[in-house]
């Protein structure tokens, strides 16, 4: 019986060994691979091409969202499960644009994991009732013609640049780490500041901590 292969991607090693302890109970499931942060999430999916990716949405380097885009752009039968510590409108769209089909928050992890890794590998979506309720009410507040105005979107380039620029890197840092040029980056960083009519630095932090491209 070929065993279910699932790769585990969090910076935290408390929540990857409670993870790992559930799964490995579970008879023909195994855990492949372990990642920190999201970029090491994307070269192991790569490497060890599992089944499933269990995926914490905030990670160093490299958020979960850009990461899951990654995965299944480069492995379009893996599926991923994405948990977060919130269940804002805003942060729900963006996980289903990434093609994701599981979405549970952190305090839900314990009592959903094995029953959203169940349905995912069977190619099944797997939302908490919490998760739902947020989608219904978007799609009445859509119907009522409310809701929230979507914030100004970035290009998958330019959230991973502001992603580290916001985590303290610098723009040779973060162009090491990219592997682009210096002046790549400054191009990205005034464009996005432009983009987002944002006057300083100071004010991109706060844009990434409110979009949830870093933690506060």
């Amino acid at each position: 019986m070929k065993k279910l292969r699932i790769l585990l991607a969090d910076d935290h090693e408390v929540v990857r060994a409670g993870v790992r302890l559930v799964v490995e109970k579970q008879p023909g499931w195994e855990i492949c691979g372990e990642a920190s942060d999201g970029r090491e999430a994307v070269a192991l999916a790569g490497k060890l091409k599992p089944d499933v990716v269990v995926l914490d949405m905030s990670m160093p380097e490299l958020g979960g969202l850009e990461a899951a885009r990654q995965i299944k752009r480069a492995l379009p039968a893996t599926e991923i499960l994405i948990f977060t510590g919130e269940a804002s409108e805003l942060v729900i769209h963006e996980v289903f644009k990434t093609g994701a089909r599981g979405y549970i928050l952190k305090t839900d992890l314990s009592e959903h994991l094995v029953a959203a890794i169940h349905a995912l590998a069977g190619h099944k979506n797997y939302y908490t009732d919490r998760v739902s309720e947020v989608v219904f009410a978007r799609y009445l507040d859509g119907a009522s013609g409310a809701g929230q105005d979507k914030p100004e979107g970035l290009t998958p380039r330019e959230r991973e640049i502001v992603q580290l620029l916001a985590e303290g890197k610098s723009n040779k840092e973060t162009a090491t780490i990219l592997g682009i040029s210096i002046k790549t980056v400054e191009t990205h960083r005034s464009t996005t500041m432009r983009k987002l009519r944002l006057d300083s630095f100071a004010d991109l932090m706060r844009y990434a901590i409110r979009n949830k491209i870093v933690e506060a």
